[in-house]
């Protein structure tokens, strides 16, 4: 066995290589999702007079998925239709996701997709961003979700941080906004320590007509969607482990008194 084998090669991209177990996501013993309804397992039902429903089954969820593969705790922190704006202004809150009970060693942000509907290309910037105080943080979606960060860090500083950007949805209209969120996840990566990108606009499918054929059930993923929404995540942050070792070495530190000096936080 060669270890180069287990860290990679050179030229290799984020999925490449598909890890149906987790691979090194499985350092991970605690994990946070925050989201939409994508990171819900939400399914959108439709009766015979053509009614839509919108139903979160967290069972079903990526986060739920990746639970199962690695056997960690992963905390639901979302619902159909979230926003970072909703989620800073009332719904953290209003069902404790701030408690230090539920810190968590690592967080993964998927937000951006209802924020894009709400914003349009007028999502902010990291300028938006008091990094000494969030309360002083502007009222953008940029703002907003470096709150989310800046809170989360108060319980857990040490935590591990991985943004989605917004997976390419092959819509014309919607080109210049995903391309705006997508800049805005490395410009967080850049003013947050800890943080990395799990870049879904350079790397996944297109969700185009055949992907959503095989893998939604009307405007939501289906079981299989989910399921393999959790797969490439978990490759993701397996591919960013074995190219970052150092950083991750001491994740079985994250929320304890100890630390190894000799080892890269």
């Amino acid at each position: 066995m060669d270890i180069k084998d287990i860290l990679g090669y050179e030229k290799e991209k984020p999925l490449d290589r598909i890890c149906d177990d987790g691979g090194f996501c499985a350092i991970f013993r605690t994990i946070g999702c925050v989201g939409d309804s994508l990171a819900s397992g939400e399914f959108e039902s439709l009766d015979e007079e053509g009614n839509k429903g919108y139903h979160d089954y967290f069972e079903y969820s990526w986060g739920q998925f990746i639970a199962r593969a690695i056997g960690a705790k992963v905390y639901n922190f979302s619902k159909g239709g979230m926003s970072a704006k909703e989620y800073c202004e009332n719904f953290a809150s209003a069902n404790d996701f701030w408690s230090p009970e539920k810190r968590c060693q690592a967080y993964i942000i998927a937000l951006g997709v209802n924020d894009i509907s709400a914003y349009g290309n007028d999502l902010g910037s990291v300028s938006d961003i008091d990094i000494s105080d969030y309360r002083n943080n502007k009222k953008t979606f940029a703002g907003y979700y470096g709150q989310i960060i800046q809170r989360l860090k108060i319980n857990q500083p040490k935590a591990k941080f991985f943004l989605m950007t917004c997976p390419d949805s092959g819509r014309n209209d919607r080109v210049e906004a995903e391309d705006i969120h997508q800049k805005l996840m490395y410009d967080m990566a850049e003013l947050f320590d800890y943080t990395y990108v799990l870049d879904f606009r350079k790397y996944a499918p297109v969700y185009d007509e055949e992907f959503k054929k095989n893998f939604y059930m009307g405007g939501h993923m289906n079981p299989a969607g989910y399921l393999l929404t959790a797969k490439m995540i978990m490759s993701y942050i397996d591919y960013i482990i074995r190219n970052n070792m150092e950083d991750f070495a001491q994740v079985g530190f994250i929320g304890k008194d100890f630390h190894n000096v000799s080892v890269k936080w």
